[in-house]
């Protein structure tokens, strides 16, 4: 019996050792055959390790009492003290509404909107006129958040903004736009689709590029109008790309836009603007509380994480399409 299972250990330990060496080989000759592909890949994945999964260490700020002189590893622990403070802070209901309501809205609204214009897009057969619009729509994509927040302020302006002009010639009384908390979310996510509409319409695009042409010979066969050509044929051709769209959208649903959001806050709509993202810069950079603001920060991250294996796992069950 124990020669038996002498043996058993022993063949066992022969067959690891060759799936091993099997594995090595093949390790090898792919290295050797496709050695620029990997180089490739190298700098991204170099990245991620140095920026993002690096500092994801340092998370431990939150559950510490920093100390600038100590640093972050000779610090104090503080437990859960930070995530109890951030609990019972008067302001994080604000917060937490804040967040998801500009994010829904800013999914609701802008999620449909560059399908519908990639398919307006696919069903143009003027070439020339096809590139200006992609052209025009493509373009605002590259203005920064500092320049698009000027154009912002400059057209909605109460005395010399180009809107409140047109409104005053029109007999209507002047608005401060960016002073009503009303409609700064308003503001903030039409401005934001009119800039990344055509950016994100480029993705459906090359998934309706992608399309068998045969069926649409099919449909024209089968006397499919144009409409329903877009619903059997278009539709379909873009439900995979479009659900992992909504994946990492749904993903990022507590990650709202710092930089826009910070500087188009005045005090008049810090009731409707102020944000996680804006408050953690506040409360860690400006009053130089790093535990507090990490604890929310991480806090933040958790439940991004939270939603996207939710959204993916639904979406896997609904559709066959997820991201893993």
């Amino acid at each position: 019996m124990i020669l038996r299972t002498t043996m058993t250990s022993e063949s066992k330990t022969v067959e690891k050792t060759s799936k091993t060496s099997v594995l090595k080989q093949a390790l090898a000759r792919s290295w050797r055959r496709h050695w620029q592909l990997y180089l490739l890949i190298l700098p991204p994945i170099a990245y991620f390790i140095i920026f993002k999964y690096v500092p994801m260490v340092n998370a431990v700020l939150a559950f510490k009492d920093y100390n600038v002189i100590k640093g972050i590893w000779g610090s104090p622990w503080a437990g859960t003290k930070y995530f109890e403070l951030l609990f019972q802070n008067p302001a994080f209901v604000t917060l937490i509404k804040n967040t998801l309501y500009i994010s829904f809205y800013s999914l609701i609204v802008g999620f449909p909107i560059p399908i519908l214009l990639a398919l307006a897009l696919n069903e143009i057969k003027n070439i020339r006129f096809k590139k200006t619009v992609q052209m025009v729509t493509y373009a605002p994509y590259f203005i920064s958040t500092v320049v698009m927040v000027s154009i912002i302020m400059l057209f909605l302006s109460p005395r010399l903004g180009i809107v409140n002009t047109i409104a005053g010639a029109l007999g209507f009384e002047s608005v401060n736009f960016l002073g009503e908390p009303g409609l700064f979310r308003s503001i903030y996510v039409f401005s934001d689709v009119w800039q990344g509409m055509g950016y994100s319409a480029v993705i459906y695009l090359a998934a309706l590029a992608g399309v068998d042409p045969s069926l649409y010979e099919a449909a024209k066969v089968d006397g499919a109008n144009r409409i329903q050509k877009i619903l059997n044929v278009d539709l379909p051709g873009l439900l995979p790309a479009a659900v992992i769209i909504l994946i990492l959208s749904v993903g990022n649903i507590m990650a709202v836009g710092f930089e826009k959001i910070y500087l188009l806050q005045n005090p008049l709509n810090l009731s409707a603007s102020e944000i996680i993202s804006t408050y953690v810069y506040k409360i860690g950079l400006l009053n130089a509380n790093y535990s507090f603001a990490t604890a929310v920060g991480l806090f933040n991250s958790v439940i991004n994480l939270i939603l996207l294996l939710i959204v993916n796992e639904v979406a896997k069950r609904l559709s066959n399409t997820s991201l893993w």
